[in-house]
Formats: C-alpha cells, structure tokens, sequence
C-alpha cells in the first residue's frame, strides 16, 4: 500500500502526540531558536531557490514559504527538490519530503549538476566555527589533526553551497568567543578570498558569506575581501557585548540597528503549525 503525504502526517502527527512537553515556549517568551528562525526567514524575503542545511535553516525556510517567500523553492541535500512538506522533516532524507516534490534524484546528480552555475540564490547552512572573511570551519576542534578536542561530522554539502551558490547565509546558535574566531581549527569551507589565496583548483564566483544570523544579532559582509561587520542586535543586547563574544576585533556598523522582535503570528506558525512537537525549537 502507498501511503500520501497526508497519511505520513496524520500517522506522525498520532505518534508525536504524547511526546508535546511543556518545553514548548509560553506566552510571549520567546526562546533563542525561535529568534533564530524568524531573523533567518526574514532574510530569504525575495530570494527564489534555497539550499537547505540540516537543523534550523530546514525550520527557517519552511517558515519563509509561509511568510515572506511563498515561490521559494527548497533544495535539499539527499537529492529532494521543490518539497513542501505537511510536517517538518526528522531530517535532510525524511521520507516525508518525497511526496509531492518536483524531483528526487541521487546525490551526485544533485552536486554535479543542480548545485553548478550559481542556480542556487541562498545556500543556508551552519558551522562549528566561523571566522572574519566567513571562512567555516565545521570537520574538528583542536589543533591536532590525529587526536583533537573534538571530531566534527565534516562538510557535508557546505563546501559544495559555498562554491556554487551565489551567497551563502550562516545561523550560529551561539555567539561565543569559541564560534567567532580569529583563526580556524581547520578550513572545511573557505569563503572566496580564502579560496583564491590557496590558489588551488578554482572557486566559482559566487559571494561566500554574506550574512550571518545569531542569538546575539545580525553581521554582513557586503564584498569578497571584506570583514564580517555588526548591523544589528536583537532587542537588550549590548553592541559592546557582542563585540566581546567575538574572537576578533568586530567592526560596527554606523547605521546599526535594533532587530524587529517576531510577531505573533511568526511564532504561531513555529509553535502551533510547522514544529510543534519542537524537533529543532529545542
């Protein structure tokens, strides 16, 4: 028996029913994830194909085809296209993003070919480490290659995004010294400028970088061989802090500003409709 998207959701949505917890946020509280997720939307407004990372730019760009990008169209890394899924995935290979989509095709067709020729507007992904050019580092940390700190799950697509989309947008749960720093552990993406000095193989020219979404505000880097620079803070939060949290010394912009909260319908969506049992509001 084949069984539609619908019936996929009705049959999770009955599954998850007891594991709903009061971790959910209440009232106007809003927590760090959800913040995240609604500046992360925002920022798609007018931008058409996404790749889309594991984790909160899954959450983010479902949030934006409900919001401020109904047409974008989601490119996932095992292979789904134009998914627009009833529930929100467990994961990038959810069987619930097959339903529906416009195309599903193995990986290395995806790499080879959708991810070449900037046809991507926005690849979404995420780091261990990030630093002033949006060099990104996300295979260890430590700096012995043999026996480090930790070992990372490596790069995925993100090298791939970085190369062939035209700009690349960051969501960093936290702003930390240890995220934000002045030298990588390791390369596992190097933004354009990075990629240029190696002078190996070649880099599409796409932007690298360009934006960067985190618990304490929003950073931009507006050209190839710039440094990320603060253009806005989340409301309470202390420009002189975040600069203190990063690993390098921060450049402010003189037209900072102070980040619109999410609404209530924005987190109506998240909460009640796209992942209510909080798979990524963790």
């Amino acid at each position: 028996m084949t069984l539609s998207a619908r019936d996929i959701a009705e049959t999770r949505s009955r599954d998850e029913l007891s594991e709903t917890t009061s971790s959910e946020a209440a009232g106007d509280v809003v927590t760090s994830s959800e913040l995240l997720t609604v500046h992360s939307a925002r920022a798609l407004a007018g931008r058409t194909v996404v790749f889309a990372g594991h984790g909160l730019p899954t959450l983010a760009v479902s949030l934006a085809q409900n919001t401020v990008a109904p047409d974008i169209e989601i490119v996932y890394e095992s292979g789904v296209t134009g998914a627009r899924p009833p529930v929100m995935p467990r994961s990038i290979s959810d069987s619930i993003l097959v339903p529906g989509a416009a195309s599903v095709m193995p990986m290395t067709h995806l790499f080879n070919y959708v991810l070449q020729g900037q046809r991507i507007d926005v690849g979404f992904l995420g780091a261990a480490q990030v630093d002033k050019y949006g060099n990104l580092n996300s295979t260890l940390i430590g700096e012995n290659w043999e026996h480090p700190d930790s070992r990372l799950p490596g790069s995925g697509g993100a090298i791939e995004a970085m190369a062939g989309a035209a700009e690349i947008f960051l969501v960093m749960r936290r702003h930390t010294p240890r995220t934000f720093v002045e030298s990588l552990d390791f390369v596992t993406s190097p933004g354009p400028k990075k990629a240029a000095e190696a002078a190996v193989g070649s880099m599409p020219a796409g932007a690298g970088v360009t934006h960067v979404i985190t618990d304490m505000g929003l950073m931009t880097r507006f050209a190839q061989d710039e440094e990320l620079t603060l253009t806005a803070v989340h409301p309470g939060v202390d420009p002189a802090d975040v600069v203190r949290q990063t690993g390098w010394s921060l450049e402010i912009s003189p037209d900072l500003e102070t980040t619109p909260p999410p609404t209530p319908g924005e987190l109506a969506l998240l909460r009640e409709t796209l992942d209510p049992t909080r798979i990524y509001l963790r």
